[in-house]
């Protein structure tokens, strides 16, 4: 999915530009979807692809969403990020680029993993009953 820089500026807030489109990070405990409970897919902000659903979400106690696998694993891209004076691996959208959060190898099993996202980087489409 490709867009020009400008239209993603004028689709998103300000914050949701700065971390989708610029990398950016929310601060820890404010983003809506921390203490989110319900059954259903967190997808893309800036595309509605599913990223993660509910059952694989977790609480890390890091001050984001957390969980400890992806949808799919063709859902996103891993890319190493070494900006802030230390190396991590950035987890992006595969379908249209968009900055997510970053994966750490500190999670629970089935995976070990723990994919801490920011919650201005997600909507939420809520399990039909």
């Amino acid at each position: 999915m490709k867009k020009e820089d400008k239209d993603w500026k004028t689709g998103l807030s300000e914050e949701q530009y700065r971390i989708t489109r610029c990398g950016g990070t929310e601060q820890p405990f404010s983003g809506k979807y921390y203490h989110h409970d319900e059954d259903g897919d967190y997808i893309c902000l800036c595309c509605a692809k599913p990223l993660f659903s509910s059952s694989a979400k977790y609480e890390s106690g890091s001050g984001w969403p957390s969980y400890y696998e992806a949808y799919d694993e063709k859902a996103i891209t891993i890319n190493r990020d070494s900006s802030h004076g230390m190396v991590r691996e950035e987890v992006i959208c595969a379908n249209c680029d968009a900055h997510l959060g970053h994966v750490f190898p500190d999670g629970p099993p089935p995976t070990g993993l723990r994919y801490c996202i920011n919650s201005l980087s997600l909507d939420f489409k809520k399990s039909k009953a």
